[in-house]
């Protein structure tokens, strides 16, 4: 019983919300346009430009345009705003 009651704890706590955060991400990706601003998993901020099924271009600086795998964007800049904004938002 104490170990049922460990599995639905850890599932509620840890695997739930995990599975969420991951769908949130496969739609944004899902939804990404031309012209949208994004933030790389690497850090680097910049415009789409043009878009592949499975990879897009981005500027990053005048005439600098890197191509990606669409896995790798982590967000648009207003999201990471609202994520640091709300996380200290937490903690005060």
């Amino acid at each position: 019983m104490p170990l049922v009651l460990m599995f639905v704890i850890f599932y509620f706590l840890l695997i739930r919300p995990q599975q969420k955060k991951a769908k949130e991400h496969r739609e944004m990706i899902a939804n990404l346009k031309k012209g949208d601003k994004i933030v790389t998993s690497g850090g680097i901020y910049g415009i789409i430009t043009g878009m592949d099924d499975n990879t897009i271009t981005v500027e990053i600086a005048d005439k600098v345009r890197i191509k990606l795998n669409r896995a790798n964007v982590a967000g648009a800049p207003s999201q990471s705003a609202k994520n640091a904004d709300t996380g200290k938002d937490k903690t005060t």
